[in-house]
């Protein structure tokens, strides 16, 4: 079967835990709201590649693959479970929402030479900019490895890339498919999942009934296109309901996990919670499940500019318990519309 990617929210409130929303972070510089391609030299390199990014604007085709090929060699040297150390903020999807992706930093405390970040993929796809911040994203990683970690997601893949936006906006601003296909290498070897302090596993969907222990994840051969099934494909696709344990998942890839197999999973690897993405949650975040084993971290506010929800992110210090930064989206007067995609939503189904 065919996965199908719905955009399906998470069903239900279960919103307990530290929740900090008041204060107000110091302002990023203002992002201009015109975007377009970089009038960048080609040779440029990744200081100037970076503050090209910051200002919504798409790097020229030969700079774009080159940071791609650099990227990609920060990436092989990683682990398929990255281990990330306290302090550290988690964030969800984003898909293409550059101007809520620059006030997610914002409301965050500041790029990443200020905070550790791990974002758990949906970078692509559905929104106005994915080019753009998917560039942004990978221009951090050039520049501060080892204060972010980016996980893949569902959409960080050739098929689903094709259906979504991405390959299309590719097309588009470039004339050619040449960057996708640059960016569809970086996406192979992105990390499964990140482990913060050994006890938070951070993973973009949820769990396998192919996977029992950590370790199984670290040998999945992960440079490659995500599967129509099996343990890859779950990590990536599954997620959480009110059932006991598997059931078949109605996007047709991944499955439907529930309390008994978090808790027996979260017991056996010594995890206290499983922080995840995946799914739509108007409030920002959600817990699931009996003891809050896992959770559900969101982060395009106002999802595909019509679904009125809130985002999150979710900060967590020494003590791993979670702290919960709740924000809006952007308003339509500060970011930047491309023509004829004003109040459209074609790529949610």
């Amino acid at each position: 079967m065919a996965a199908s990617d719905s955009g399906a929210s998470s069903s239900g409130s279960s919103t307990s835990g530290v929740r900090s929303d008041t204060a107000s972070p110091p302002p990023l510089p203002k992002v201009p709201i015109s975007g377009g391609e970089a009038n960048v030299s080609k040779g440029g390199g990744v200081d100037e590649w970076l503050e090209t990014a910051k200002k919504c604007r798409y790097l020229p085709e030969a700079d774009m693959k080159r940071l791609c090929e650099l990227v990609k060699e920060f990436l092989m040297e990683e682990s398929n479970i990255q281990p990330v150390k306290t302090p550290v903020t988690v964030c969800g999807d984003i898909h293409g929402q550059f101007y809520d992706l620059i006030e997610l930093f914002r409301v965050g405390g500041g790029y990443p030479d200020q905070v550790n970040y791990i974002f758990l993929g949906d970078f692509v796809d559905r929104g106005y900019f994915s080019l753009e911040t998917f560039t942004l994203l990978m221009c951090l990683k050039a520049k501060y490895p080892d204060r972010i970690t980016l996980v893949r997601g569902n959409h960080e893949s050739r098929q689903i890339t094709q259906v979504y936006g991405f390959y299309e906006e590719c097309q588009t601003k470039y004339g050619n498919a040449g960057v996708w296909k640059s960016c569809c290498q970086v996406f192979d070897f992105l990390a499964l999942a990140a482990i913060i302090d050994g006890r938070v596993l951070c993973v973009h969907g949820g769990l396998s009934p192919e996977i029992r222990t950590l370790d199984q994840i670290r040998v999945v051969a992960r440079a490659q296109e995500i599967p129509h099934e099996g343990a890859f494909c779950d990590l990536v696709w599954s997620d959480p309901d009110d059932i006991e344990t598997w059931a078949v998942s109605p996007r047709g890839a991944g499955w439907l996990f529930g309390d008994k197999v978090a808790s027996e999973f979260n017991h056996v690897n010594g995890l206290q919670l499983i922080a995840r993405a995946h799914q739509l949650v108007n409030e920002g975040y959600k817990y699931h499940f009996t003891h809050q084993e896992v959770v559900t971290v969101w982060s395009a506010p106002n999802y595909c500019y019509r679904c009125g929800n809130v985002a999150s992110i979710m900060r967590l210090g020494e003590d791993l318990k979670p702290n919960f930064k709740v924000f809006n989206a952007v308003p339509d007067d500060k970011r930047s519309v491309p023509p004829g995609r004003g109040g459209r939503g074609e790529y949610f189904l």
